[in-house]
């Protein structure tokens, strides 16, 4: 894993990575002529708790909320600046919402014919604002109180759009990863400003403007490049391209973390970790054996999949957050110093999913601690299930509990065990 800067770019598109292009797992199916909401206490076999140690946080099921009935799958969920509703979005191509503190359901937001692959609130100038990109080519602007569509942005016949991320030096961009290219335009008054369809040759699956550096913007694709554009002035492949990083397989998912968002984190759809100073342009840490290592941290079964990646700016600490087809989930931490590590699962979630988990949604920055009610958040999974997770020292808990011997294998004594905060 090399970061190679842009005089040679031209040949990685040349000499793209072998791997080959894996099938997503979002691709929808068809949808359901009616759905029916169910905001209901999950009934949870009671068992009696096993001692564990005081400093291991578990974590119980409230309830859960079944967003249709069949085969749907809960691809993402994001929350309001607020926090007083949540959006999420189905494959039935349709985003509902509901209230974050008790389940009920608010209403939903219908008009994409394909698949959405991203869902975002708008900041707090427009806090009612509800932005959504999907496969029929389109972005959408909705209100959250209506559940109306307000605005329509069109990337072209035959473009799905993949990713979406407001930003620029003004704050008036919206850029999107599109196939094989990226658009950008001012949404001010909704002209394309750019086209940058050289950097890469596959589906830019994210797009993301660095915070704090608005004018930096980030792109990954399925070719396994990630890019970097400097967005001031007129936008274009040549002169605006600032690095390129070569993760070698497939990217899904990109993020940022550091105490100045100087470092990005990428997940490839092979399950793959890798830690990168973009502005140094360097590699911090890479793991292609990460799910063994998070595998190796508990005695549950193997770990399958990632479904995204936490960093807390108060503990200045990453975690990837791990799950097994069965539905439990945990967060490990990622160990960046002079030994680089994935360690034994910090928070696990058990007994409310019962498929792969596609969405983590923490109602506070730091794992381990929740919000005045005792809420931990909300995850959702192809289960089309929706679930409210506790802390156990809430009097509303039910009796869905985590034993520490789940966390850590205890013949693995030389694996150094992470005090949780």
């Amino acid at each position: 894993m090399v970061m190679y800067d842009k005089t040679i770019h031209s040949n990685l598109r040349k000499n793209p990575s072998s791997n080959e292009k894996p099938p997503r797992r979002n691709r929808t199916r068809k949808r359901k002529k009616e759905s029916m909401e169910i905001a209901e206490e999950m009934e949870i076999e009671e068992k009696t708790p096993t001692p564990s140690p005081s400093n291991f946080k578990r974590f119980g099921l409230k309830n859960s909320i079944q967003t249709n009935f069949g085969d749907d799958y809960v691809f993402e969920i994001v929350a309001k600046d607020d926090w007083t509703s949540i959006a999420v979005s189905l494959s039935t191509n349709a985003v509902k919402l509901y209230s974050p503190q008790t389940g009920q359901y608010l209403g939903e937001c219908s008009g994409h014919s394909s698949t959405i692959n991203k869902i975002s609130f708008a900041g707090p100038s427009s806090p009612h604002v509800l932005y959504s990109c999907s496969s029929d080519s389109t972005i959408r602007a909705w209100d959250s109180r209506s559940f109306q569509q307000v605005a329509c942005i069109s990337a072209g016949p035959s473009e799905e759009v993949f990713s979406f991320s407001f930003g620029g030096a003004d704050g008036n961009l919206i850029a999107a990863g599109c196939n094989s290219q990226i658009l950008v335009w001012d949404w001010r008054t909704m002209k394309q400003t750019a086209c940058l369809e050289e950097s890469h040759m596959e589906d830019v699956t994210q797009v993301h403007f660095v915070p704090g550096h608005q004018n930096k913007l980030l792109s990954a694709s399925v070719d396994g490049l990630m890019c970097l554009f400097d967005t001031s002035g007129e936008i274009n492949d040549d002169d605006h391209m600032v690095s390129v990083f070569n993760v070698g397989t497939s990217i899904g998912k990109v993020g940022f973390c550091g105490q100045a968002n100087d470092k990005l984190w990428c997940l490839t759809h092979i399950e793959t970790l890798s830690v990168w100073d973009w502005n140094e342009s360097r590699t911090e840490a890479n793991f292609d054996n990460a799910r063994a290592l998070a595998s190796e941290s508990w005695t549950l079964d193997q770990v399958d999949y990632f479904v995204d990646c936490h960093y807390s700016l108060e503990e200045d600490r990453l975690w990837v957050i791990g799950g097994t087809n069965a539905g439990t989930f945990g967060y490990f931490p990622v160990t960046l110093g002079s030994t680089k590590t994935i360690g034994s699962a910090e928070a696990v979630f058990q007994g409310g999913h019962t498929g792969i988990v596609r969405s983590v949604l923490p109602m506070s920055s730091v794992p381990g601690k929740t919000n005045s009610r005792g809420i931990f958040g909300w995850t959702g999974g192809e289960d089309g299930r929706m679930c409210c997770w506790l802390s156990d020292e809430s009097p509303e808990m039910n009796r869905s509990w985590v034993s520490s011997t789940l966390v850590e294998k205890s013949h693995k004594t030389h694996r150094k065990r992470h005090s949780p905060y």
